[in-house]
């Protein structure tokens, strides 16, 4: 298993950054790496980050402004050879619809639900981590 595992957070609530940070602890499940946050309340701080390279999973707050994380998934997609898996953080269930067209990954609704929120970034990670190997 590596070390640690890279999670992008985008955002511009510290707020629910930290909602994130808090549900996920050390690590979100036993069979997969501590993380480590990468924290961004901009698009460009985001691009930045991903061609940096080195994120396993991106969680995008599609409630973000003024360019909320649906968006930002699909440009994303569109854009970033083997893009990392994408956890949506919607403001409603209702908009699950929109995050399949975005191409989310994986969906949960605000606020952050600890033990829905673990499960999903670890299966991400998962996921992400297999692929890797």
């Amino acid at each position: 298993m590596q070390p640690t595992a890279t999670v992008l957070v985008y955002s511009d609530n510290a707020s629910t950054r930290e909602q994130v940070r808090l549900a996920t602890g050390r690590r979100p499940a036993a069979d997969v790496p501590a993380v480590e946050f990468i924290e961004c309340a901009t698009l460009p701080a985001v691009l930045k980050e991903l061609d940096r390279g080195g994120v396993d999973v991106c969680v995008l707050d599609g409630e973000a402004t003024p360019i909320g994380g649906m968006g930002v998934c699909r440009q994303l997609k569109d854009e970033i050879f083997h893009c990392p898996p994408v956890l949506l953080l919607m403001g409603r269930p209702q908009d699950a619809w929109l995050a399949t067209w975005s191409r989310a990954e994986a969906a949960v609704t605000l606020p952050v639900d600890p033990v829905e929120f673990a499960n999903s970034l670890a299966s991400l990670l998962r996921d992400r981590l297999a692929v890797q190997a």
